[in-house]
């Protein structure tokens, strides 16, 4: 796969504090579009989302066999960004601790969520927009 490399434009654009929507196209094919909070990681290709085990959009993810389709949108006027990919939710200690932690960077610290947390991951194939 193609390595993706955001313009230093819209790299600045992806570190400001806006929020977005991710929308999960569902094993039926239906989409699921909900506000969230995102980090980009350029290194490891991956936009990731903070939540909790009961939350819609993660029990879509851990219920599905494979991963889904998945694209997270910011908009500020006429800027705009959409990275598309892969999306999985985990409970891993590490990528929780991670995903929590670059969320504290862009945004504020999170609550608490202690065993709860999950964090879920878009391994980004695709990116849309003008910065």
């Amino acid at each position: 796969m193609e390595r993706i490399e955001l313009s230093p434009e819209m790299t600045q654009f992806v570190t400001e504090r806006h929020l977005a929507s991710l929308t999960i196209v569902t094993q039926k094919g239906r989409p699921h579009v909900t506000p969230v909070g995102f980090t980009w990681d350029e290194e490891r290709q991956l936009v990731r989302v903070i939540t909790w085990a009961g939350s819609t959009k993660a029990k879509i993810l851990d219920k599905a066999e494979n991963p889904l389709r998945a694209a997270v949108s910011q908009v500020d006027g006429g800027r705009w960004v959409t990275l598309e990919g892969s999306a999985v939710v985990t409970d891993d200690k590490e990528r929780c601790h991670e995903g929590t932690s670059r969320y504290a960077q862009r945004y504020s610290e999170p609550k608490d969520r202690g065993a709860d947390r999950r964090v879920i991951e878009v391994t980004i194939e695709r990116v849309m927009g003008r910065a």
